[in-house]
């Protein structure tokens, strides 16, 4: 079998990455219609009493990377509600039946700015103090924000450098 070139590869990721994002915020859809509800199916997020092998990592904005460099996918739902900000420690426990499960056990220090969600390649970002912020597309959904709407974003305060942003609250 012969090696997909790179653009390849990295369009496919792009594309699981994109219908991840989109099933959570189909299921934060789902869920603000009906109410919760456990025929949804969702991703398990920080359960107590959850046993299996357990990862620990640093959140970059869409997915942990633990500590060998692999990517492990946070679900887009826990982190909009959560309000993971890049630099967030989390913990991973994959249960024997392969369920994954996420708790946030060190936070990174944050401040809150306010900004106007915009959209354009895609993907919603929040103009800030001259900057662009990337959201998740679960953010919008779950704060029912539209383009031009302002918003409080939460961003990491030690790292001026970060490109995602978590989003505290419509105004």
């Amino acid at each position: 079998m012969s090696e997909l070139p790179e653009k390849q590869v990295k369009r496919l990721k792009s594309l699981i990455q994109d219908a991840e994002t989109n099933l959570a915020a189909a299921k934060e859809l789902l869920i603000s219609i009906l109410g919760e509800d456990d025929q949804i199916v969702t991703p398990r997020s920080s359960q107590e009493d959850v046993t299996g092998k357990v990862v620990e990592g640093v959140f970059d904005g869409q997915m942990m990377i633990g500590p060998d460099g692999k990517n492990y996918p946070v679900p887009a739902n826990y982190a909009s509600k959560s309000k993971l900000v890049e630099g967030d420690m989390l913990k991973l426990t994959i249960t024997d039946d392969g369920g994954f499960v996420y708790k946030q056990i060190g936070p990174t220090a944050r401040k809150q700015i306010i900004g106007m969600l915009q959209q354009h390649d895609g993907a919603y970002y929040v103009e800030a103090n001259g900057r662009e912020y990337r959201i998740l597309l679960a953010s919008v959904t779950y704060f029912r924000i539209a383009v031009g709407d302002q918003v409080t974003i939460i961003v990491p305060e030690d790292n001026p450098d970060a490109t995602w942003a978590a989003v505290e609250a419509a105004l």
